[in-house]
């Protein structure tokens, strides 16, 4: 089964996600590629980002499924981590992925991090599993990112100088989309 779709679940708090971080330039850049659709749309609850909003959302409106690549940033990350403890897709792309509420009111209410993550549920029903993480990330600790790295034995790409992945362009997620795309 070969990848056909890319859909990119943005961070909490986005707003408009087309002129957010490197959302709009990479959806852009996926629908370059032959064969491949991507998909990038404001997400429902976007500042408190629930769970028993998102993952419904990614199932009916996002189609998310056996043939799509889950690119998932922050929120969106964790969203992509709990969506495939109970659904198989493709692959999954973590940028900025931690394991905890961080002691934040809107994290907790989110839901992600009520309960364990179970990494082997997430390793049987996905393919393939990248994540971009960065030591000097203002907001995650990298304990918990790498956390993240050896629960999921993730084909890890540590930075030292990218805090959050917050600039406007990202070339190096654009060649793991691309590498997945050839691997198929």
């Amino acid at each position: 089964m070969a990848v056909k779709r890319v859909v990119i679940v943005p961070g909490n708090g986005a707003g408009d996600v087309e002129h957010s971080n490197w959302y709009g330039w990479v959806y852009k850049q996926i629908n370059q590629m032959p064969g491949v659709c991507s998909e990038l749309r404001n997400m429902p609850d976007p500042v408190t980002a629930r769970e028993s909003i998102w993952l419904p959302f990614m199932e009916k409106e996002l189609r998310c499924d056996e043939e799509t690549l889950i690119i998932g940033h922050s929120s969106g990350a964790a969203a992509a981590m709990r969506y495939s403890e109970t659904h198989k897709v493709f692959g999954i792309i973590l940028v900025g992925a931690y394991t905890s509420d961080l002691g934040d009111e809107y994290e907790r209410k989110s839901g992600y991090f009520n309960r364990p993550w179970e990494w082997e549920r997430i390793r049987a029903n996905v393919k393939h599993i990248i994540q971009f993480g960065s030591t000097d990330d203002p907001f995650l600790p990298w304990d918990e990112q790498q956390e993240v790295a050896d629960g999921l034995e993730a084909e890890l790409h540590k930075y030292t100088d990218r805090g959050h992945f917050q600039n406007t362009q990202f070339p190096e997620l654009i060649s793991a989309v691309q590498k997945l795309l050839m691997a198929g």
